[in-house]
């Protein structure tokens, strides 16, 4: 079975910083394409940013020039600068990868718990 877990949520002031990380666990040996994801009250969970295995990266327009996504394989893990953050960036965030374990299974769609920013004006 494999996890991701992610973390770096937090409360930021508005023009903020912060890095997410999503960190997979549990015998794998690749993570394929990875989302970020974010949820707010009250609305749809919507793609931010993704990434491919071979780093090709995408964004949603609202966060062009300001997120960052990239990815270390030899750690598993795939993260989120967040730069100039702004109120409406607040949300829950998640990581979606699809994973391949050492003894060659794939685990499709898999999400993390989800992390918590919450950007004050």
């Amino acid at each position: 079975q494999v996890q991701l877990v992610e973390s770096g949520g937090g409360l930021v002031q508005a023009g903020g910083s912060l890095r997410l990380s999503c960190a997979g666990s549990g015998n794998i040996l690749k993570i394929n394409a990875v989302g970020w994801y974010r949820q707010a009250p009250g609305k749809q969970r919507e793609l931010v940013a993704g990434i491919t295995s071979g780093g090709s990266t995408n964004y949603e327009d609202s966060v062009k020039g300001r997120f960052t996504i990239s990815r270390d394989n030899a750690k598993n893990t795939v993260y989120l600068q967040m730069n100039s953050v702004k109120p409406e960036d607040t949300a829950v965030y998640y990581c979606n990868a699809d994973v391949m374990t050492s003894s060659g299974v794939y685990y499709l769609n898999n999400w993390g718990q989800g992390t918590q920013v919450t950007v004050s004006s």
